[in-house]
């Protein structure tokens, strides 16, 4: 059976999947591929790729999106299938690009817990309220991985090319799921891809934000099991 590798978002680890690879590590094989040592996205899917089998099934969530997507410039062939969750194709803003030194110089200032508690988390979940266990694991991933990882992340997502006319070019079995609620990469957006990529099946995940992989997990989990058996 093919094996699936998961691509983290920003300031996240394996955890962000941790529904999803109980449910479906129970019969394939599931990794969770670091995107976290260097700052631009064609390094990062270099080293996803250097690391991977042969062939194997690909999903990543937010920035992990954003590398999987860029893996699938470097590698096409090796990609089986594809699923990108709450993510963007497109290159970042100015605007957005403008909030970036400022995060940084913050960070690296001793400021992570206050620039994730301030300027980040606030925008993942659709109930925050509701969920206080999942802010607080946002927060221990974030702090586990640390300043360094956020500046080297921060990067990548400033300086990241336009993939849509990758993803145009996408053959294989490709799911665009994405939280109903998610402000960070709303539901157009995730539209746009699907028509984008030829055959694909798009999946909007109610009472999830951003990160429906822990806000929904059973009706995420079951979509991605479509998907990797279709």
């Amino acid at each position: 059976m093919t094996p699936l590798i998961l691509l983290p978002g920003m300031m996240c680890d394996g955890r962000l999947f941790d529904p999803q690879i109980a449910a479906l590590g129970q019969t394939r094989e599931v990794r969770v591929a670091p995107i976290s040592g260097h700052s631009s996205t064609a390094a990062l899917a270099a080293e996803v790729l250097a690391h991977a089998p042969p062939r194997f099934a690909l999903a990543g969530l937010s920035m992990g999106g954003i590398v999987a997507m860029e893996v699938l410039a470097q590698a096409p062939d090796r990609i089986e299938r594809l699923a990108l969750l709450d993510t963007n194709p497109r290159a970042e803003l100015p605007e957005v690009q403008a909030r970036r030194a400022p995060q940084i110089a913050a960070v690296e200032a001793g400021g992570l817990r206050q620039v994730m508690a301030e300027q980040m988390i606030p925008n993942y979940l659709a109930d925050a309220a509701g969920h206080p266990d999942l802010l607080d694991l946002c927060m221990e991933m974030a702090l586990d991985l640390g300043p360094q990882v956020f500046a080297r992340q921060s990067l990548a997502l400033r300086d990241r090319p336009d993939r849509q006319e990758v993803l145009a070019g996408a053959g294989m079995p490709t799911l665009i799921l994405c939280g109903r609620a998610d402000r960070l990469c709303p539901v157009e957006r995730h539209e746009l891809m699907h028509r984008q990529v030829p055959g694909s099946n798009l999946e909007i995940i109610e009472g999830a934000g951003h990160l429906p992989t822990l806000e929904q997990p059973e009706h995420t989990t079951a979509a991605l099991a479509r998907w990797l058996e279709a």
